[in-house]
């Protein structure tokens, strides 16, 4: 998918998926391993991201990287615009995953115990 600056607006070319805004660190990497420079995932979906970078970018570079939550990731670079590029994934992904929390217990069970409530904290305990 090749495009003129053109084409491309502010926020890159037209979507094929709805696209959930988030902030997302990663490191993108060369098909050989070599580090890329990190990233900050801006938009998501199943389809593909919009980042901003630390290096240049060519379309039809291709990257791989690690998304929280979803694992390995490969693609294309399809736009180019200043130092924010758009990725076309190789396959697409679940990209509620990249919004789950870290860890397994919940925000409240994490808690310190004054902080939770005792209703809470007696259905712990149960």
């Amino acid at each position: 998918m090749n495009m003129d600056e053109d084409d491309v607006g502010e926020r890159g070319p037209a979507r094929q998926s709805r696209r959930d805004s988030l902030f997302l660190l990663t490191v993108l990497n060369a098909p050989d391993g070599r580090d890329l420079g990190n990233a900050r995932v801006r938009n998501l979906s199943a389809s593909g991201l919009m980042a901003d970078c630390e290096k240049p970018f060519a379309v039809g570079d291709r990257v791989s990287m690690k998304l929280r939550g979803v694992g390995d990731v490969e693609g294309a670079i399809a736009w180019v615009k200043d130092d924010r590029i758009g990725v076309s994934f190789d396959r697409t992904i679940d990209p509620k995953l990249a919004r789950r929390p870290v860890g397994g217990a919940s925000s409240v069970e994490k808690a310190p115990d004054y902080l939770r409530s005792q209703t809470h904290v007696s259905r712990l305990r149960r």
